[in-house]
């Protein structure tokens, strides 16, 4: 007889979430989350959801890729023990084709309705040290006076720190888009990201201009192309600002190169780049190494931000949180989560899983869990 943990059936439907206006960064824009949504249903009738987010401007990943790398993977999936999280993740890896977002939907799905059962949420199945988290706000690529105008708007709703996408136009522009940003918010602090778009020295150029003109930004995330590792190297040591890796780093080895040849400060975990136990894997690298933590995410809503939120949380020690998505999103498909106040993510009412469901006609987390008793006393 089968064990409650198993995995009955994994589903996945497309996702697709309009955004306010298309969100910039190095490399192009994104005028819609063309998403999916993986279900678990397990052997108990206990469900668990997970968001695929690709961002084909940022990997080259599509919805259509996600989507057939989750039904690839099926096979792996379906009879196996959520229990097994950890394996199961190892033959998703095998099937899933390299999709970092189907391979964090499937392992969020699974993660949610195992701590779903066991009357747990995420953040405490992960660790429990943090229950709440402060996060930045994104300024996407656009012109100056877009950077003023968000960057005014974000401080008054009490954004503390804001980060100005950079590295799709020439040195003299993003010097502009974040002179204008601190001066609409002089007190707020600033991360600039390259999203790989730009080289070394037009980094470097960028950060004597903004010094010159007295702005330190608190922190230079992926200035350089993922692969340009000397590059990398070259701003870490020069710029006189923390840098973090992000396109660089998808793997826990990626991470442990990083720290070894003291390529950046930081590294930016995102669960949608390799998937959780793949990231976990990658904390432990980036803080045995003495390395700081930061955790980001693509174009994704409530369900796989709050997956992020329950990561960061559970493990404790971040120092930078990046996980604002939502907030540009025109519609939310989801309820439940963490609660949003401000800059603040409140994940305390999260009680099971990471607490989220389809408000499309889907169970609630109590209907599931009432549902999973009544199936026990059935089967005693």
């Amino acid at each position: 007889m089968p064990a409650p943990t198993t995995i009955r059936k994994l589903t996945v439907v497309p996702l697709d979430i309009p955004l306010h206006k298309p969100f910039g960064i190095a490399g192009g824009a994104h005028p819609i989350a063309a998403n999916a949504l993986v279900r678990a249903l397990l052997e108990d009738g206990t469900v668990g959801y997970g968001e695929a987010a690709p961002l084909p401007v940022f990997n080259g990943e599509t919805q259509a890729q996600t989507i057939a790398a989750v039904s690839a993977a099926r096979a792996a999936v379906e009879g196996a023990d959520a229990r097994r999280f950890r394996p199961i993740a190892e033959a998703v890896r095998r099937l899933a084709g390299g999709s970092g977002a189907a391979q964090c939907a499937i392992e969020t799905a699974i993660l949610d309705a195992l701590c779903r059962h066991a009357g747990l949420p995420l953040w405490a199945f992960l660790g429990g040290a943090e229950q709440a988290l402060v996060t930045d706000v994104t300024i996407p690529i656009g012109s100056m006076a877009l950077a003023r105008s968000e960057a005014e708007a974000w401080h008054a709703k009490g954004f503390s720190r804001l980060k100005v996408k950079i590295g799709e136009g020439k040195v003299d522009e993003d010097l502009e888009r974040v002179t204008a940003a601190h001066e609409a918010a002089p007190s707020a602090e600033l991360i600039l990201d390259g999203n790989g778009g730009l080289t070394a020295e037009s980094t470097l150029d960028l950060v004597v201009a903004l010094r010159a003109r007295g702005i330190v930004p608190i922190l230079l995330e992926q200035p350089v192309a993922g692969d340009d590792l000397r590059g990398l190297g070259d701003v870490t040591r020069r710029a006189g600002i923390k840098v973090a890796a992000d396109e660089s780093v998808t793997s826990a080895r990626a991470a442990h190169r990083i720290a070894v040849e003291g390529l950046a400060h930081v590294v930016n975990i995102k669960l949608m780049k390799c998937g959780i136990v793949e990231a976990l894997d990658i904390a432990s690298v980036v803080k045995a190494a003495g390395l700081e933590l930061m955790i980001g995410a693509m174009v994704e809503a409530r369900l796989a931000i709050s997956a992020s939120a329950c990561f960061a949380a559970g493990l404790g020690g971040f120092s930078f949180i990046d996980l604002d998505t939502p907030l540009f999103l025109a519609e939310d498909p989801f309820e439940g989560g963490y609660r949003e106040e401000g800059e603040t993510l409140d994940l305390s009412r999260i009680t099971l899983g990471h607490g989220v469901t389809p408000r499309s006609g889907q169970e609630s987390a109590e209907n599931l869990t009432q549902r999973r008793k009544s199936a026990k006393k059935k089967g005693q």
